[in-house]
């Protein structure tokens, strides 16, 4: 398969531009949410070195201040406009930003959804830390957003991170 060798001229830089801003979007989509939540040191340095590499893809040769302030207007107008067809569409907001996955149900671990949206076991324990958990089995609902953060919706009768216990139950009850 042959990619045709687009020029440096500004819709050139135009074109590459929005055709780097899309594969980027796939990538980032088929990755799966937790790659858009709260960065780790690995994924900062990735983007950092995404961000570099596809530089000299969006702009080529034209290295002056028009070329740059195309590509930067280029950037901006693809992201306004998705995201007014986003707002506006269902069907583009599934597409863009996937749906909310659950990752666990009545306490219970759902390993495939885990799985499937790379969230280890360490990262769902911090979640459950962060919303006074310290237990699965004291989950009633855990959801993965489409942000890439882990809400948590405690049972009821969940003992959570306070009290003499620490939020576990005794041996006997």
């Amino acid at each position: 398969m042959t990619i045709p060798d687009l020029g440096s001229g500004l819709l050139d830089v135009v074109a590459r531009t929005a055709i780097v801003y899309l594969a980027i979007l796939v990538l980032l989509r088929v990755t799966g949410k937790r790659e858009v939540g709260q960065l780790s040191m690995l994924d900062f340095v990735l983007v950092l070195l995404i961000s570099n590499g596809v530089q000299n893809a969006m702009v080529g040769d034209n290295v002056t201040l028009a070329g740059g302030v195309a590509a930067a207007l280029t950037l901006v107008a693809l992201d306004r406009g998705l995201g007014l067809l986003r707002d506006r569409f269902p069907r583009v907001r599934r597409v863009v930003e996937g749906e909310p996955r659950l990752l666990v149900r009545h306490g219970t671990v759902l390993r495939r959804a885990m799985r499937d949206e790379s969230v280890t076991q360490a990262e769902l324990l911090a979640a459950l830390r962060e919303h006074g958990l310290v237990r699965v089995e004291d989950v009633e609902l855990a959801v993965l957003e489409t942000t890439g953060t882990i809400s948590v919706i405690p049972r009821a009768n969940a003992g959570g991170g306070g009290g003499e216990d620490g939020g576990r139950r005794p041996a006997g009850g």
